[in-house]
């Protein structure tokens, strides 16, 4: 394996940063988001939209001449219409806490006997250089998907967000009962990365093979 690709996460989430971490291994340098970098507001009205936002407004704060990963995840509640979806991290409102937002999924599902949910992660890496003759930038997408159900109280002081109330299809402890090498294994954001990194391969990125 050759030297490390050095690649900044768009992110001031320290557990998104940390996992991300874990899930890239040695290939990877992850870096986290300077403090000269601000974070845009995400305009977007899906995942893909929001992911490439937060990508390119990093990017290109840092000139154009770093690799760049951003996400953009979040659960979609099956009766609540796919809610919080890309809301997932301001359900409560603008700057509420993880607790806060679980609280009010908790209390609008109350009623509702269909708990089935699932997380869903979309990862965009920015590449400086395009494959055409003025291009700033070679984009990567990946998308990950991981089926549940939200359980009625919080259980488990691992993980972060929603991972207290979600339960894996087929598991009886949620995300955050479980250790980080468990979670990476079925994560929508461990899916996410591991179907970048066999694109990245097949491009033969960076040497990939």
């Amino acid at each position: 394996m050759g030297k490390p690709v050095p690649v900044v996460i768009a992110t001031r989430n320290r557990g998104k940063v940390a996992e991300f971490a874990r899930l890239l291994g040695a290939r990877f340098q992850v870096e986290p988001l300077p403090a000269a970098c601000s974070t845009p507001a995400e305009t977007g009205s899906s995942f893909a939209e929001n992911a490439l936002i937060k990508a390119r407004h990093a990017f290109q704060c840092l000139g154009g001449e770093r690799a760049v990963l951003a996400d953009d995840s979040g659960i979609e509640v099956f009766a609540l219409g796919g809610r919080p979806g890309v809301e997932s991290a301001r359900f409560a409102g603008v700057g509420a806490g993880d607790a806060a937002n679980v609280a009010k999924l908790l209390a609008e599902l109350a009623p509702h006997a269909d708990r089935r949910a699932r997380f869903v992660c979309v990862l965009a890496l920015l590449l400086p250089g395009g494959t055409a003759a003025g291009d700033l930038e070679r984009v990567f997408l990946a998308e990950g998907v991981l089926e549940g159900t939200v359980e009625r109280t919080p259980r488990g002081a691992g993980g972060f967000g929603y991972d207290p109330i979600f339960r894996p299809e087929g598991w009886e402890r949620t995300l955050a009962e479980v250790t980080g090498g468990s979670k990476d294994a079925v994560s929508h954001r461990g899916r996410a990365v591991a179907e970048l990194v066999r694109r990245l391969a097949g491009e033969k990125v960076f040497g990939a093979a």
